[in-house]
């Protein structure tokens, strides 16, 4: 069944590919389906069962950067890395069970010597494969890339200038990802889409930083989004002190940044692409943290970590070890289902992944967050 699902689901996004009405067609449909299932499982949760679409693997822990709110390349899964052999065995698995996109990231992911071979294999069972990288090696590695079917790319964002280099506690870098996004530009022009994540945190939440990234976005032809600071992923920290987490005085910064990121939208709604409702519901998130209580839509997730680790989402649930069993082992029974539950339910530590789509699927959010006012 799962094998059925998946291919009238790739049918459907290959007719979306090819005409931009019917893209809006599709996405549509999906969002309307999804609403009328979470409004039905408020009262019956037994509606909610798993659906991987999206496989997220971090095929590595090292990194090349000491970012001041990550634990990767320190602390976290110190020393892990994925095989090629154990990656192909988890997208076969993945791709079996209705998985449609695949997300390469790490640690960095470009450190690892197989990632154009990964993303080649992934390509080639037909599955949509990106990554996300911090940007720094793409000059060095975009050609072998490019070369697998490589066609999207996200890049991690902190600031500009010397605020870029304080935050990944790394000096010349920003010159460093700059010149690598260039490069990419230079050589394979429009066909690498490319998206800036800027991270919003305390340090970064101001006018001037936003319109800078904004402006950085516009010079190189990139789609911008705004991550927001974690405070519930194993991986993350607040930094010393808790400087990276807001704070309740910070609400006026939080509220002028969500408004010019608006503003951002209304001036060029095709680099940003997240939805008003969504980018109204940032404050809310970023000042009420885990007291923020919109229903989890990670039954449509897998998470990999470097260690092997498959969880159903980043923060928690976990299904198993790719070294100790394979992914079809893990998936569609009774523990990943009573995940899938538990997760809408939110019985977990409340993060804000998937943000977007929570909010587009619930009902309460939707009417809430159709203006940006004080919540």
């Amino acid at each position: 069944m799962a094998r059925l699902i998946a291919a009238a689901r790739s049918w459907a996004r290959l007719l979306a590919s090819r005409s931009e009405r019917a893209k809006r067609a599709f996405h549509a449909a999906e969002r309307h389906l999804g609403l009328a299932q979470y409004t039905v499982a408020q009262v019956a949760p037994c509606v909610i069962r798993p659906r991987p679409r999206k496989l997220t693997v971090a095929v590595t822990a090292y990194c090349n950067l000491r970012c001041i709110g990550c634990r990767y390349g320190r602390d976290f899964m110190p020393g892990q890395q994925l095989s090629l052999a154990i990656v192909k065995a988890l997208l076969d698995d993945a791709s079996a069970a209705g998985v449609e996109t695949v997300r390469f990231y790490g640690g960095e992911p470009l450190l690892h010597p197989d990632l154009p071979t990964m993303i080649q294999y992934a390509i080639g069972i037909g599955l949509s494969p990106y990554i996300t990288t911090n940007g720094l090696l793409l000059a060095q590695k975009i050609g072998s890339l490019f070369d697998a079917g490589l066609r999207d790319i996200t890049i991690g964002f902190y600031g500009t200038g010397a605020d870029y280099d304080a935050y990944v506690q790394r000096g010349d870098r920003y010159r460093r990802v700059e010149h690598g996004i260039a490069a990419v530009r230079d050589r394979y022009g429009a066909a690498v889409s490319m998206q800036l994540n800027y991270l919003l945190m305390r340090r970064s939440c101001n006018l001037e930083s936003l319109h800078d990234a904004w402006r950085f976005a516009e010079r190189y032809g990139l789609e911008l989004t705004v991550d927001l600071i974690h405070y519930s992923l194993p991986y993350f920290t607040e930094g010393p002190d808790h400087e990276l987490r807001f704070r309740p005085e910070d609400y006026p910064a939080v509220i002028a940044g969500t408004k010019a990121f608006a503003a951002q939208k209304n001036a060029d709604p095709k680099r940003v692409k997240e939805s008003m409702l969504s980018i109204n519901s940032i404050p809310d998130w970023l000042l009420k943290g885990p007291e923020m209580r919109v229903p989890c839509d990670a039954s449509k997730l897998i998470w990999v970590g470097a260690d092997g680790t498959v969880q159903l989402c980043y923060a928690a649930f976990p299904l198993g070890n790719l070294h100790q069993r394979r992914l079809s082992t893990m998936v569609l029974g009774d523990a990943h289902r009573q995940a899938a539950r538990d997760a809408f339910s939110l019985n977990c530590p409340h993060c804000h992944c998937e943000r977007e789509s929570r909010i587009l699927k619930h009902v309460q959010s939707r009417r809430r967050y159709r203006t940006l006012a004080d919540h």
